[in-house]
């Protein structure tokens, strides 16, 4: 009897947890939608790299997304099992809430293991394939963007003009381009002819100018021009080689795990921080489930809206919470292993309250409290009314 019951209560997760699951990627995914449109429009850059730029974006919104699906399926599903008076049913026939609680795990550590790939594998793959892309992108719609009678900015600190364009785009006359990329020493081009060639091994473009002049100001007031027959300007559109240190939530997990011979103390504990706090945000899920039960149960009758608001509250909660002791981690007041696991064992205390609490069939303190809140505007209406 226990499995099919165990199998029923499975089955009510998977539903809302796609459902969450699209719901929240597509919300993460809104703000980048209007800088892809605008590639597509202004730079001419195919569907297809569109396409693959958002596959390469999906694995950074899972890590997210995950805790967050989960957290809904949960509500809706204990929230639906409650308010059709199934949980009641359930007590009767002896069996408890602790008793209810193998299937939403079950799920939980599958989502906790989904979490984890994607933490480890999908999310730097997603990386470097997204800034791989984005280079291929530049160099082949360098040329597009490039528009004749028009001041284009296509490079960062260069206004390009042509007043004339071939049908690619490559070819262009009465060229003009100022070039503010060293702001001590701007320089103005003006050249008969130009042609636009990209080069994939130094990630750059090359433009190669014919029959022109070159207007430099020094510093100091001076002033220089130069004449030439044929002069190439290249274009960097990729900073290969970094100007600092890297970034501890640029690095993989082996770049966390073993840091390099003579890394200073305080890199070293600000590296397995970032360590613990990855690995424990997948973990979030489990934690999610000793929270999302009992709040299910108690949220029977609010229905699908309601489990939407208040999945929404406990994860900002949580993200709230997940913030404050990394920044705890970071000033040095707290050790890196409590930074990234502290908001798991909080919630999860918290949950175990909630869980015990729901089990014992005692109200939730702020259950009582919106309660209370609902029956005093409730009144506060009624008497207007009868005003």
């Amino acid at each position: 009897m226990k499995k099919t019951l165990y199998r029923y209560i499975f089955n009510e997760i998977p539903p809302p947890f796609l459902v969450g699951m699209v719901t929240f990627t597509f919300v993460l995914l809104m703000g980048r939608f209007l800088r892809l449109a605008e590639m597509v429009v202004e730079k001419g850059v195919p569907f297809g790299d569109v396409v693959r730029m958002v596959t390469y974006l999906l694995p950074s919104f899972w890590l997210f997304t995950i805790p967050m699906a989960l957290l809904l399926s949960i509500l809706l599903a204990f929230g639906r099992l409650s308010g059709d008076s199934e949980v009641t049913a359930m007590k009767s026939c002896g069996i408890s809430l602790y008793g209810l609680l193998p299937p939403p795990l079950v799920f939980s550590v599958l989502a906790t293991l989904g979490c984890l790939w994607v933490t480890i594998y999908a999310v730097p793959w997603g990386n470097s394939s997204f800034k791989k892309l984005m280079l291929d992108i530049a160099q082949s719609s360098a040329g597009v963007s490039i528009k004749e009678k028009v001041f284009n900015n296509a490079f960062p600190d260069m206004v390009i003009y042509a007043d004339g364009l071939d049908g690619k785009g490559q070819n262009m006359n009465g060229v003009i381009v100022h070039d503010e990329r060293d702001p001590k020493t701007p320089t103005t081009i003006f050249a008969d002819t130009g042609a636009l060639f990209s080069d994939p091994r130094s990630h750059s473009m090359e433009f190669q100018l014919k029959n022109g002049s070159i207007h430099r100001s020094e510093e100091g007031g001076g002033y220089r021009m130069v004449q030439f027959q044929e002069y190439i300007l290249r274009v960097a559109l990729a900073d290969t080689t970094p100007k600092g240190p890297k970034k501890t939530s640029e690095m993989t997990i082996e770049e966390l795990r073993h840091p390099p011979a003579g890394t200073p103390k305080k890199e070293v504990r600000l590296r397995r921080q970032e360590l613990y706090s990855r690995l424990a945000l997948p973990f979030s899920c489990i934690v999610f489930t000793f929270v999302g039960v009992p709040l299910g149960i108690q949220n029977r009758r609010s229905g699908k809206a309601s489990g939407f608001s208040l999945s929404i509250a406990v994860i900002l909660c949580y993200y709230i919470a997940l913030s404050g002791f990394d920044t705890l981690g970071e000033k040095l007041i707290l050790p890196p292993l409590l930074s990234g696991w502290g908001p798991n064992l909080l919630f999860l205390l918290a949950g175990g309250y909630l869980f015990m609490k729901t089990a014992a069939e005692e109200p939730l303190p702020l259950a009582a409290l919106y309660q209370r809140l609902k029956d005093a505007v409730s009144a506060r209406l009624h008497r207007g009314e009868k005003r």
